[in-house]
């Protein structure tokens, strides 16, 4: 046999076993097995990986395909039919490779058919830092576009949890959690009862109920295929990361990390970031939590999606987080909580660490104008109650406004997933107290990340506070044309909950 064959059939013999060659130093963890199907979501953005070396697959449409791996492949502009996958002249002969296809952009942001016609040339947010009497306001009928009555805005009622026969409540489900797809065509829901539902992000039809995801299932949007979700199993038991096709209902499991964190932690049992956590920006990196069967806290380790490796792991010796996220960037792991840790900011490895705050309160991790990664949150133990922002790179520490005003304090939540629209967070306030109403209470409003930023107010949620399901938490999507809320409309009730949008044009933020 000739050395060249020998290199190509030793090279199959280790595909088939996928188990051949040196495994990534992973700190002592052994590396997971590699994934054996056809993978549609691990190319780098703008390519869909669509076959396997020596598949075939069609094209429904003229197209751009390369073949090869890596950094190396061979590109055709191919018609539409049936392709074999596999170029001459061969890019790397002796390794085994894979057919993408160029994916089209995401199409530019649009408003619904509700709100495509409701702003007027030359219409602007309002920045006037005024507490504005709230104004009585009917509770709008799903899928009407009504004029929010003191700043204007287009909004609209996105469910109706009696009508669409959702249990209990039709809410967002968190600040931190991307609640639109990434091209704005489908709105994730949370049930009283732990299902997850998609719902037309246009039309406001419930479209199904998720099969798989349930209770803090942890759903995340694929970041560029707007049929794909990521979920894990409730609370992360079983230690495996999923992915879910909502219009087929397609799941499969993308990473499995049970052998490895065991052999790290053996009594590990859930991987999970408690439900306030998310991946990078791209979906690439992930940072996860690992808890044992009485929920104490053994690690917390970062995940490559796209190489199925663990890059780092850190013991948390039973101090046990509030919650973990990857930074946007994927540089950093956030690892927040009130023991002697407090909140603090490790590199990928775990060999770098930046303290951002003694505790855990509420907090996003943003992307500012320049693209660092930037933790904001509410300091009760400032002065003044401060929101603020730190650049997680430099440690600088920026205050953006006071929240004890007048002898009055308020709660908060902080949503930075607008990665699409760098140097901008959604700031939501409820359940204010000690005197008058001020002009930061019970908005929905777009804050600036900046010294002395601009602030504009949104929307008046009209949410009247009673418990946690009552909370607006306002999330933005990536382009910061939707801003989605909870709300139950001043009647009161703990549970009688639907969410409400307030959208945008694409040029209203500078």
């Amino acid at each position: 046999m000739s050395p060249a064959l020998k290199h190509d059939v030793m090279a199959l013999v280790c595909l088939a076993l996928v188990g051949c060659g040196d495994g990534a130093d992973e700190g002592g963890v052994p590396p997971g097995p590699l994934p054996g199907a056809v993978d549609l979501t691990l190319a780098p953005e703008g390519w869909e990986t669509v076959a396997n070396q020596y598949q075939s697959f069609t094209l429904t449409q003229p197209s751009t395909v390369r073949f090869g791996l890596g950094e190396t492949w061979v590109t055709k502009e191919l018609a539409a039919g049936s392709v074999y996958c596999f170029f001459n002249p061969d890019p790397a002969p002796g390794k085994f490779k894979t057919c993408q296809r160029k994916t089209q952009p995401v199409p530019e942001p649009a408003l619904s058919p509700a709100c495509a016609t409701f702003y007027p040339s030359g219409f602007a947010l309002s920045s006037v830092r005024q507490a504005h009497p709230i104004p009585t306001l009917a509770e709008p009928a799903k899928g009407v576009a009504v004029t929010e009555p003191t700043y204007k805005t287009c909004l609209v009622r996105t469910t109706d949890h009696a009508a669409d026969g959702v249990s209990g409540f039709a809410r967002n489900d968190y600040s931190r959690r991307q609640a639109f797809n990434a091209n704005n065509t489908k709105q994730l829901v949370y049930a009283l009862n732990g299902a997850w539902h998609v719902y037309d992000a246009n039309t406001r039809a419930r479209l199904n109920q998720l099969s798989g995801p349930a209770g803090d299932a942890e759903p995340q949007w694929h970041p560029t295929n707007p049929d794909l979700l990521y979920y894990l199993p409730t609370n992360g038991v079983g230690m495996k990361l999923h992915e879910l096709n909502v219009t087929t209902g397609a799941t499969r499991v993308v990473g499995d990390f049970a052998a490895r964190l065991k052999a790290r932690w053996p009594t590990a049992n859930a991987a999970w970031t408690k439900s306030e956590g998310s991946p990078s920006a791209d979906g690439r990196y992930w940072c996860f939590m690992v808890d044992t069967s009485d929920w104490s806290s053994v690690g917390v380790f970062t995940w490559d999606r796209d190489t199925n490796t663990i890059l780092g792991t850190y013991d948390t010796l039973g101090e046990r987080p509030d919650h973990v996220s990857m930074s946007p960037s994927g540089n950093y792991c956030v690892v927040s909580g009130d023991g002697a840790r407090g909140t603090a900011a490790f590199s990928r490895d775990f060999s770098a660490r930046t303290q951002l705050l003694s505790k855990s309160e509420h907090s996003d991790i943003a992307l500012d104008a320049n693209g660092d990664d930037i933790f904001v949150a509410v300091d009760y133990q400032s002065n003044a109650g401060d929101v603020f922002m730190l650049n997680i790179r430099t440690g600088v520490r920026t205050a953006l406004f006071p929240t004890y005003v007048s002898g009055t304090a308020t709660a908060l939540h902080i949503s930075g997933k607008a990665f699409a629209k760098p140097g901008w967070v959604v700031v939501s306030t409820y359940a204010d107290y000690g005197g008058a109403l001020q002009w930061l209470h019970r908005k929905v409003m777009a804050v600036q990340l900046k010294a002395n930023p601009t602030v504009y107010t949104l929307a008046h949620h009209r949410t009247a506070s009673n418990g946690y399901w009552t909370e607006p938490v306002a999330s933005v999507n990536r382009d910061f044309t939707r801003v989605l809320f909870n709300s139950n409309w001043g009647n009161g009730s703990d549970t009688d909950i639907d969410s409400y949008v307030v959208e945008l044009p694409a040029s209203a933020l500078p």
